[in-house]
C-alpha cells in the first residue's frame, strides 16, 4: 500500500449521476462521527503523529480536512451559482503552518460538522443539470460539480486512513 494515498487515488465515474452524488454524500453525512470516534480520545502525544515521515500530525490533519472542506464548498457554491468561474488554488502548505492551526481540533471539527451539514443539504437537491455545471480551477482545469462532490467525500476518507496510520504506529 501507497501510505500517501491508503484508499487509492480519487476515482470519478466519466459521468457523475445523483445516485452516485447520493452515495458520495452518505460518506459525507457520517464523517465527523467517524473522525470523532478516532481522534476525541487522543492525547496530546498521539495528536503529534505522523504517518510516514515528513508528514502532516494528526492534528495538522485534521485541521487541513476541515480548511480544504471549506474551500471545496466555496468551489461547488461558485459553480451552481455563476456560469463557469475561475477559482483560486490554495497553498495547503502555507495554510497547515498558520496559528490557527494550533488551536485544539474540536475548532476544526466544529467546523466540519457545519460544512458538512451544509454540503449534504444542498447535495441531496442537486440535478443531473446542476452536477454538470463546473467550474476552472487555477492549476487543474475544470472540475464539474459531480466531480467536486466526490472528491469532498474521497478527501476526508483519504485522511482519515491517514490518521489511523498514524494511531497505529
Amino acid at each position: 500500500m501507497d501510505v500517501r494515498f491508503p484508499i487509492g487515488e480519487l476515482q470519478v465515474p466519466e459521468k457523475g449521476t445523483v445516485e452516485n452524488s447520493q452515495e458520495w454524500l452518505k460518506e459525507i453525512e457520517t464523517y465527523t462521527i467517524r473522525l470523532r470516534e478516532t481522534v476525541d480520545p487522543l492525547c496530546d502525544d498521539e495528536l503529534s503523529r505522523t504517518y510516514r515521515d515528513g508528514s502532516w500530525t494528526v492534528r495538522q490533519l485534521v485541521h487541513h480536512i476541515a480548511d480544504s472542506q471549506l474551500n471545496m464548498y466555496q468551489r461547488l457554491k461558485l459553480a451552481l451559482t455563476d456560469e463557469n468561474p475561475t477559482v483560486p488554488d490554495f497553498d495547503q502548505e502555507k495554510w497547515a503552518i498558520q496559528p490557527d492551526t494550533k488551536l485544539p481540533i474540536e475548532s476544526s471539527i466544529k467546523m466540519l460538522e457545519g460544512i458538512n451539514e451544509r454540503i449534504v443539504a444542498l447535495g441531496y437537491s442537486l440535478t443531473e443539470e446542476q452536477l454538470n455545471r463546473a467550474f476552472t480551477h487555477q492549476k487543474n482545469g475544470e472540475i464539474t460539480v459531480a466531480t467536486k462532490v466526490a472528491k469532498l467525500a474521497w478527501h476526508e476518507e483519504h485522511h482519515l486512513a491517514h490518521i489511523k496510520i498514524a494511531l497505529s504506529k
